[in-house]
C-alpha cells in the first residue's frame, strides 16, 4: 500500500481527528531528512482533493473537515453550482472575473444544482481544458423541495425530479407519501440530504396534478425554478386596502400634466402599462420628449409587505400564455397601469432633444398624468409604415405627434449608431398556443417602427437619468455591461478572420468595431452566425451599485428606470430619485442606501438569470412539442451552429435542431474549429455556418427538449450502396482504420451548454 492510501486509511479512522503536518509526521515516524518529502506527499494529496486543509493548518479527509472549512480557507473557492442534465457541472465563483470550475460527476459529494458550495481545484486550466474541480463542502442548500414524479411501489415510493440536472431520484416512505398515487406531479420536500451513494429522503408536501393535465407543464417549469404563483394572504391584504382612484391629496405637491398628450403604445396582450410617452416640436427646432412612469414606489413603501415581496421576485416572468408578476395585479394591472383616460401618479422626465440627438436639457418631475389613448405596436406601425387611412383618421389628433416621434427615434438611433454601440437584430419568436395549451403556430416577432421607437425613448431617457444621478453621488443601482470576455473574442476574431474579414482591431475593443464587423456581414448568408457568436463573446449584462458604463449601447451611464411595475432595481431607484428630490439624503440614509442598493443589486441580477432560464425552458418546450407534430416533414434552414458533434440547424420560425454527426452518413466528418465547419473525410463535402440546408424532422425529446433532425435526401441505405459503389479503398486498405470519433466530453462541455442554453 502506497503512502497515500496509508493516509487517506488513517485519516478515515473514526477516532481520527485532523491534525497538523508536523503531527502526523511524529505519528508516522518521519524523521528531519524525510519530512520535506512527507510534506510534499500531502500537499499532493491536497492539490488532488484528496484531503484538505483549514486555516490553523490541520489536514484531513473532506468528510472529517466538513464542519471545520469555511469560505475563507485558503485554496478553496467559494460559488454557485451549475449542473448539466448530463451529471457533470460547473462552479460559478462568489469572486467576479474568476473563472468557472468544471466539476466532474464522481467529483459532486453530494451537492445538487443551485447549491452555494466550496470547491478545490484539483487540476489548473490548461490551452485545451478549463480547471477541474472537487465539491469540499455544501454551504447552502438550494433544493429543500422539488418537483418531480411520484413512483410507487409495494413497499415505498420515489420522485423523479423534472429538474434533470438533479441526478438522483428521491426516496419517499409509505407514511410521507402524503395521498400521491403513481404518476402524480409532486412537490417534495428533502428531508434528508443524500450521502455517498445513498439517494436524498423526502415527503411529498403538495400533489400538483397529472401528468398531461392542460397547463400542467408550465406549471413544473415555474416551480422548477421556484417561481411562487401566488402572493403570501399578509400582501394581497395590504394591496386590497389600496384605494383604486387618485385623490386630491396625492395629487397635491406634484406638477399637473394631465392637459399634455401622452399615450401608451405596447402590445396587444400587455395590461401592465408602465410607461407613456409625449412629445413637443419647440419653437427652436429641437424636440421635447416626454417619458412618464408609473410611480409605483408612491404604494409600494420601503420595506412594507409589497416591497418585501417585490424585493424577493425582483422581476415579472413572462410564459408564454401566463405572467407571474411581481406585484400582485390589483397594482401592476390596476393603480399602477397608465390606462387611458383615467389619472394616474407617475415620475416623469422631459427632455429637450436637440437634432443631433444630444440631451441639452431635461427636467426630472413627479407628476399626475392622464394618457390620451392606450395604442399599440401593430396600429402605430399601420399609421407610419403602412399610411392606413383608416387609422390615421381615428387618431387624427395624435398623427403629427406620431410623425414627430418616427423623426425622433431616427435621429436617436442614428446618435446611438455613430457612437459605436452594437445593435443585434436576432429574429424573436411569438409562439401561439390554443386552449389546451398545445402550439400551433410559431413565427418570427417583428420589430417594426413602433417597436423601435419606444425602445430609442426609454434608452435616451435611462441614460438621462443614470447620468443625472451619478453626479449626485448618491448610490444608485446601474445597468451595466462589462468588456467582452477576452478568450471568446480572441476566437471570435480568429473566425472571422477565417471567413475573409479583415479587421483593424486595436489593443482596446470598441464596441463601434464590433458594430462595424455587424455591417459587414449585414445581408450575408454568414450574418446570423457571426451575430450569435459575436453575443457569446460578450458578457452578460447585470445591476451594480457602480457606474462602469454599458458596452454593447456603448454608453457611460446607463440604469433601468422605466419598468418599476415589473423590475425591481427601477422601483427602488425611483425611491432614490424621490428622496433627493424632496432633500431627504443626508449621511446616514446616504450609508444605508449603499447596503440597499448592494443587495437589490445582487438579488435582481439572479432573479433575472432565473427568469430568463425559465423562460427560455418554455419556450423549448413548446418548440419541442410544435416539432413532435412534424416528425418527418422537410425544412429549409441555416446552419447556425456547428460542433464537433454535429451540427445545429435554425429554421425560419426561430426553431433550432441538431444534425448529429452520427447522422451524417455519406462519410466520416471531421471537426474544423477553426472554421467551424464539419469536413468530410473522403468526399471533402463541407458544412459551414451559415449554409442554407434541407433537414426533415427525425425525433424529438420533449423531456429534454430536444430536436433532432437529418439532412434531408440522405438516407442511410442509399448513401450506404453510394458508398459500396464509389469508394475505391479495398477492404484491405480499411481493415483498422477506425472512424472519426465524436463523443461528449468535459473538453467539449462549453459548447454544449452554449448550443443548448443560449
Amino acid at each position: 500500500m502506497g503512502i497515500k492510501q496509508t493516509l487517506l486509511q488513517f485519516m478515515r479512522e473514526p477516532a481520527y481527528n485532523p491534525m497538523e503536518i508536523y503531527e502526523l509526521a511524529q505519528i508516522f515516524d518521519i524523521n528531519k531528512n524525510e519530512y520535506n518529502a512527507f510534506k510534499k506527499v500531502i500537499r499532493s494529496m491536497e492539490r488532488e482533493g484528496l484531503v484538505v486543509s483549514d486555516k490553523s493548518g490541520r489536514v484531513g479527509v473532506i468528510e472529517k473537515m466538513g464542519d471545520q472549512v469555511d469560505e475563507n480557507t485558503e485554496g478553496l473557492v467559494s460559488g454557485k453550482l451549475q449542473v448539466h442534465q448530463r451529471g457533470f457541472g460547473f462552479v460559478i465563483p462568489d469572486e467576479e472575473g474568476m473563472k468557472d470550475i468544471f466539476i466532474p460527476i464522481n467529483n459532486m459529494n453530494g451537492a445538487m444544482n443551485g447549491d452555494k458550495v466550496l470547491a478545490k481545484i484539483t487540476k489548473q486550466d490548461t490551452e485545451s481544458k478549463k480547471c477541474e474541480g472537487l465539491i469540499v463542502k455544501i454551504t447552502d442548500r438550494a433544493n429543500k423541495s422539488v418537483i418531480g414524479v411520484y413512483q410507487d411501489s409495494r413497499s415505498f415510493g420515489f420522485v423523479i425530479s423534472e429538474d434533470k440536472r438533479i441526478q438522483k431520484d428521491i426516496f419517499i416512505s409509505k407514511k410521507d407519501k402524503n395521498g400521491a398515487r403513481d404518476g402524480d406531479v409532486v412537490i417534495v420536500e428533502i428531508t434528508k440530504w443524500a450521502q455517498d451513494d445513498k439517494k436524498p429522503e423526502g415527503k411529498v408536501k403538495e400533489v400538483l396534478g397529472r401528468k398531461g393535465e392542460v397547463g400542467i407543464d408550465i406549471l413544473i417549469i415555474a416551480k422548477k425554478y421556484g417561481l411562487p404563483e401566488e402572493f403570501p394572504p399578509k400582501v394581497l391584504k395590504f394591496a386590497d386596502n389600496v384605494e383604486d382612484q387618485i385623490s386630491e391629496k396625492e395629487i397635491k405637491g406634484r406638477k399637473d400634466i394631465r392637459n399634455i398628450r401622452m399615450v401608451t403604445i405596447d402590445g396587444e396582450d400587455a395590461k401592465d402599462l408602465d410607461d407613456a410617452v409625449s412629445i413637443e416640436r419647440l419653437e427652436n427646432g429641437n424636440f421635447k420628449l416626454g417619458v412618464h412612469i408609473a410611480d409605483v414606489t408612491h404604494y409600494v413603501k420601503e420595506n412594507n409587505p409589497l416591497d418585501k415581496e417585490a424585493f424577493k421576485r425582483a422581476t415579472s416572468v413572462y410564459l408564454i400564455d401566463r405572467v407571474i408578476p411581481m406585484l400582485p395585479k390589483k397594482l401592476s394591472n390596476g393603480i399602477c397601469s397608465l390606462n387611458p383616460r383615467v389619472d394616474r401618479l407617475a415620475l416623469s422626465c422631459f427632455m429637450e432633444i436637440d437634432h443631433s440627438g444630444k440631451v441639452v436639457q431635461h427636467e426630472i418631475a413627479e407628476t399626475v398624468i392622464k394618457t390620451s389613448e392606450r395604442m399599440t405596436y401593430t396600429d402605430v406601425t399601420k399609421i407610419l409604415k403602412d399610411h392606413d387611412e383608416e387609422l390615421i383618421k381615428r387618431y387624427d389628433y395624435l398623427y403629427e405627434d406620431f410623425k414627430a416621434m418616427e423623426e425622433l427615434c431616427n435621429i436617436l438611433n442614428k446618435k446611438r449608431m455613430k457612437r459605436g454601440a452594437i445593435d443585434f437584430d436576432f429574429e424573436e419568436s411569438k409562439i401561439i398556443l390554443n386552449e389546451l395549451g398545445k402550439p400551433i403556430d410559431i413565427k418570427p416577432y417583428e420589430r417594426e417602427i413602433a417597436n423601435r421607437m419606444i425602445e430609442e425613448f426609454m434608452l435616451v431617457c435611462n441614460e438621462t437619468i443614470a447620468e443625472y444621478m451619478f453626479w449626485t453621488q448618491t448610490p444608485f443601482v446601474y445597468r451595466i455591461h462589462e468588456d467582452p470576455d477576452s478568450e471568446k473574442l480572441e476566437k471570435f476574431k480568429e473566425f472571422i478572420y477565417n471567413l475573409g474579414y479583415r479587421v483593424p482591431w486595436t489593443a482596446e475593443t470598441h464596441p463601434s468595431t464590433l458594430q462595424g464587423v455587424l455591417n459587414m456581414v449585414k445581408g450575408k448568408k454568414e450574418e446570423m452566425v457571426v451575430s450569435t457568436l459575436l453575443l457569446r463573446s460578450m458578457m452578460q449584462a447585470r445591476y451594480a451599485p457602480q457606474c462602469t458604463g454599458h458596452f454593447g449601447l456603448s454608453a457611460k451611464y446607463y440604469c433601468h428606470f422605466t419598468s418599476p411595475i415589473r423590475r425591481y432595481p427601477d422601483l427602488q431607484i425611483h425611491r432614490i430619485i424621490k428622496e433627493y428630490l424632496h432633500g431627504q439624503i443626508n449621511e446616514k440614509r446616504s450609508s444605508d442606501l449603499m447596503g440597499i442598493v448592494d443587495a437589490a443589486s445582487k438579488q435582481s441580477s439572479e432573479m433575472e438569470r432565473v427568469a430568463q432560464e425559465a423562460e427560455r425552458e418554455v419556450d423549448d418546450l413548446k418548440k419541442a412539442e410544435y416539432m413532435s407534430e412534424r416528425i418527418g416533414e422537410e425544412f429549409e434552414g441555416i446552419i447556425s451552429s456547428v460542433t464537433s458533434f454535429g451540427m445545429f440547424v435554425e429554421l425560419p420560425n426561430t426553431i433550432e435542431g441538431l444534425v448529429h454527426v452520427n447522422d451524417l452518413f455519406d462519410d466520416y466528418y471531421i471537426y474544423d474549429e477553426a472554421h467551424l465547419a464539419l469536413i468530410g473525410e473522403r468526399t471533402k463535402k463541407t458544412y459551414r455556418l451559415g449554409d442554407a440546408i434541407k433537414v426533415r424532422c427525425e425525433n424529438v425529446d420533449i423531456e429534454n427538449r430536444e430536436i433532432f433532425f437529418v439532412v434531408a435526401g440522405e438516407d442511410e441505405e442509399d448513401l450506404d450502396s453510394e458508398f459500396d459503389e464509389t469508394n475505391e479503398a479495398s477492404e484491405e486498405e480499411l481493415e483498422g482504420k477506425e472512424p472519426v470519433k465524436h463523443t461528449i466530453s468535459p473538453e467539449n462541455h462549453e459548447d454544449i451548454n452554449e448550443q443548448w442554453s443560449e
